[in-house]
């Protein structure tokens, strides 16, 4: 598996690459192009789930701890949590969000049956595993419900809640604006609530939280180290980024809103990464002060937590419904919300028996991304070889989105 891994990193960095060569000035604009704030929200809010939110308290002293973990020596484990999260690895993102917009509508490899059932069998065990991840930290989040490690009735109530709040937003893609824009103020109220039991009443808080971003320097002076998995726990990640980024990709790439091909780059490389810096180093100084987040902290971030997963549902349940044509138009909305809301919640179940791995999923992808390199290089280099601009349906409308079904 880490062979398999180490080979889809690598051609996704060359395929990047080689966009960026042939195709860094083409504009980009999608389906239903929006304008770039509410594009990096939807990124945003879509591309990310509960685990940035919950992940990286339980982890800080992992990555601290040299000893048992000898390969993180190379920097601190800011940097390290921010390694596993930030810049480098949105570059698969802008991978696929770039496919999606200018390179599939010529080359329609997606249209394709098999390929078809293993995208949409992707996405739907990436939306159920997200929904799982939610379910397994609500007890550390949340001990005030229960006894801190078992997983209670009350969280599988709210995991459930949360699919359907999800399912139902769905249903209409108007609601995608509001959801991501919400989200990222919502997520930035958390930071500033965060920040101020971290550092008010310091009288060197400033100080001390500029050095905390000051450390997540030491990622970009050893990014190299972050390309290829470091061990067992980046592989995990590695494989959870390629399991999203094939399905953010064909979502994203629908709301492009006239961005050059190098700043779409830079913004999925730049934008999302400076409020997860600010997030965890504001979340690295409970760590390293040996702060409670016990309460309304806690409260507060399992909440953005399941709007995360709300948000994350949302664009991964639409996509696998259109792509399946399990439409509301098709099914009517009461048999669309019943039928999405038991496969969701079943395979929640499934991931939670260990029936069901999100490396598996990873590696779909990753044999998805070959796969497709080796039909264009069969099949469609030419026509590849001739696009020099996105679809010429696709114009820069901004009331699209209010229109769309």
């Amino acid at each position: 598996m880490t062979l398999w891994l180490s080979a889809g990193i690598i051609f996704t960095l060359l395929a990047v690459a080689v966009i960026l060569f042939k195709w860094g000035t083409v504009r980009c604009v999608g389906v239903t192009p929006v304008r770039t704030f509410t594009f990096i929200a939807i990124l945003f809010t879509s591309g990310l789930d509960v685990g940035l939110i919950m992940f990286p308290l339980t982890e800080f002293a992992g990555y601290a701890d040299i000893k048992a973990s000898p390969e993180y020596a190379f920097a601190n484990p800011l940097a390290i949590e921010f390694g596993y999260w930030g810049f480098l690895i949105w570059g698969f993102y802008f991978l696929t969000c770039f496919y999606f917009c200018v390179i599939e509508p010529k080359v329609k490899f997606f249209e394709i049956p098999w390929v078809k059932l293993v995208n949409n069998i992707v996405i739907i065990g990436t939306c159920a595993f997200t929904a799982f991840l939610l379910l397994s930290n609500l007890p550390w989040y949340l001990p005030s419900l229960g006894d801190g490690e078992s997983i209670i009735p009350s969280f599988y109530l709210i995991v459930f809640a949360a699919i359907a709040f999800a399912v139902y937003s769905s249903t209409d893609i108007k609601y995608v604006r509001f959801l991501s824009i919400a989200t990222t103020w919502l997520f930035i109220a958390l930071i500033g609530f965060m920040w101020t039991g971290a550092f008010l009443g310091d009288d060197t808080q400033v100080s001390t939280f500029t050095d905390n971003l000051a450390l997540i320097g030491s990622y970009f002076g050893n990014i190299n180290e972050f390309v290829l998995p470091l061990n067992d726990y980046h592989e995990f990640y590695l494989f959870w980024w390629f399991a999203w980024s094939i399905m953010i990709g064909q979502f994203t790439s629908r709301f492009v809103g006239g961005l050059k091909t190098y700043q779409v780059l830079g913004a999925m490389l730049i934008f999302p990464s400076i409020p997860i810096a600010i997030w965890f180093s504001v979340l690295y100084q409970y760590h390293e002060a040996g702060l409670s987040t016990a309460g309304i902290k806690n409260i507060a971030m399992a909440f953005v937590g399941v709007v995360f997963v709300i948000n994350s549902l949302d664009s991964l349940i639409r996509l696998y419904t259109d792509n399946l044509n399990l439409t509301v138009k098709r099914l009517g909305k009461f048999n669309y919300i019943a039928l999405n809301v038991v496969v969701l919640s079943l395979l929640t179940l499934l991931f939670k028996l260990n029936f069901l791995q999100i490396q598996w999923v990873g590696a779909l992808v990753i044999g998805l991304f070959f796969a497709c390199a080796g039909f264009i290089g069969y099949s469609k280099l030419k026509t590849v070889n001739n696009i020099d601009s996105s679809p010429k349906d696709n114009k820069i409308d901004y009331t699209k989105i209010e229109t769309v079904s």
